[in-house]
């Protein structure tokens, strides 16, 4: 199991309510289906993803998470997923306040565009990072939005989020110093203050 999918596995309570907010092929669904019981829902904006899911037997929706989630009524989940997908919406803000709204809790798990790698491609070779957690060149990424766990961290001040629990880890181990120089990836769980 992946590390990331480790850790949501882990924060996820057995027979909890779960919506996973670009959920790709279902990976981490039909996991935590499983092995959890959840009772979870993905949305996906890919076509083949979500025939993907369909075919794991799994409840997906097909939607856009930049137009919002209005069919959910407040507190509507235990926890809602955004894992490796915010820094590809356009509208991060609200996707993230949406998920507040109708998550009791929120799990957001993301690369780390500080890492020290990164950095020091910038400087030295005065070009966009690659990494193994960001493998793309710049014409092809489908990253938007390019954030590092310290300006998470500013996000949820900002706005009033309190972070319940924040996990840093570098492919398969823990960071425990220096995470937004050291970690590649970092998986927050958030709830509204």
């Amino acid at each position: 199991m992946r590390l990331d999918h480790k850790i949501i596995y882990d924060t996820i309570a057995p027979g909890a309510k779960v919506l996973d907010l670009g959920c790709g092929d279902g990976e981490l669904l039909d996991i935590l289906v499983k092995g959890k019981q959840a009772k979870a829902t993905g949305i996906e904006v890919d076509d083949q993803a979500v025939y993907k899911c369909v075919e794991k037997g799994l409840t997906v929706f097909h939607s856009d998470l930049d137009s919002g989630l209005t069919g959910y009524p407040d507190k509507t989940f235990d926890y809602v997923i955004l894992n490796q997908t915010m820094q590809e919406l356009k509208r991060v803000d609200f996707v993230l306040q949406e998920a507040l709204r109708v998550g009791k809790k929120v799990i957001v798990g993301f690369s780390n565009f500080a890492y020290i790698r990164a950095r020091l491609r910038m400087f030295v070779k005065g070009k966009v990072p690659i990494t193994k957690s960001l493998p793309y060149q710049w014409y092809n990424t489908p990253n938007l939005h390019f954030l590092s766990i310290r300006d998470f961290w500013d996000y949820c001040n900002k706005n009033e989020i309190t972070v319940v629990d924040a996990k840093y880890y570098h492919r398969t181990r823990f960071v425990p110093i220096f995470p937004n120089l050291i970690a590649l990836n970092a998986v927050f769980l958030i709830e509204k203050a």
